[in-house]
């Protein structure tokens, strides 16, 4: 953060984000769950582009719901947006205290026993909107390895990864497959979260909500070093703060069919969505590689 580039002109507006999400990050949490989905309304009429990816995406995903249900949940969706932004903010900012007092966790055994076994860990996560605040979340009792795409911005992109670094956390970029390899071999868990469209050229195709979904297939090549375990992990928001939840080791994990392994993560991931669709991140364009011939979603 002494970096002089970052006392340029140009970072102003970035100063101004990050006190605000500073003082974002101190407001009660009802506070914040009331702001955050009255600024998500507000951006909804705004962001027209997000707004149509959300759609087609639910819509496609959820083909037994008609036009008024989708833009309801897409609505729902857009309030989930707002409230990520205090989300983020606590991720970065918030005192231990505040989130520990937040939290309910089910299942941490899971985690737990695979430590004391020595087993290498990989955490499998989905994008829900309180994607940073899940991970700065796990920070609290264990040593966690992120893996992370860097930011645009350079000054916002220092901010994240001190944020997490100050916490106790390793950042990895998601380019780094090297240290990657080297932080499974070392036992250091790794949080990884590869629902995202990042092209043939690393995913493959598998079904996800029965549609035929690039997926990423690095997810199965870490997991196949000696001892490795891939532990699904959840993290949403509820009423009173929010749940964190481990779920038990994948069993014959991976496959030797990468697509039947790509498969297996997409069900996993999946599931957890059809619990909390409105905090999931629609708003990606998660279709934007097709099959060859197929027609573009978007």
């Amino acid at each position: 953060m002494n970096n002089r580039q970052f006392y340029h002109p140009k970072f102003l507006p970035t100063w101004l984000l990050i006190g605000l999400m500073k003082l974002g990050a101190k407001l009660p949490f009802k506070v914040q769950i009331i702001i955050g989905k009255t600024m998500g309304l507000a951006l909804y009429p705004l962001l027209k582009r997000f707004r149509k990816i959300a759609f087609i995406n639910i819509s496609r995903c959820f083909p037994d719901k008609n036009k008024s249900e989708v833009e309801a949940l897409v609505r729902q969706n857009f309030e989930a947006l707002g409230v990520s932004i205090f989300e983020t903010a606590n991720a970065y900012f918030a005192t231990d205290k505040k989130i520990t007092a937040l939290l309910s966790i089910e299942n941490e055994h899971h985690l737990t026993q695979a430590i004391d076994n020595d087993q290498s860990i990989i955490l499998l996560a989905a994008h829900f909107m309180p994607l940073m605040l899940g991970s700065r979340a796990l920070l609290l009792k264990h040593h966690i390895a992120n893996i992370y795409r860097p930011q645009n911005n350079a000054l916002f992109d220092e901010v994240m990864r001190k944020g997490f670094v100050d916490n106790g956390a390793t950042m990895i970029k998601t380019k780094d497959t090297k240290s990657m390899l080297k932080a499974i071999k070392n036992k250091l868990p790794i949080w990884y979260a590869p629902d995202q469209d990042l092209g043939m050229e690393k995913c493959i195709f598998a079904p996800f909500f029965n549609i035929q979904t690039a997926t990423v297939s690095a997810t199965a090549r870490l997991a196949k070093g000696k001892n490795t375990v891939v532990i699904p992990y959840f993290f949403i928001r509820t009423e009173s703060g929010y749940n964190m939840r481990f779920e038990a080791p994948i069993q014959n994990y991976p496959d030797a069919d990468a697509g039947i392994s790509a498969t297996i993560t997409n069900q996993i991931l999946e599931a957890q969505i059809l619990q909390y669709p409105e905090q999931y991140l629609w708003i990606h364009k998660r279709f934007k590689t097709r099959p060859k011939g197929e027609r573009d979603f978007y």
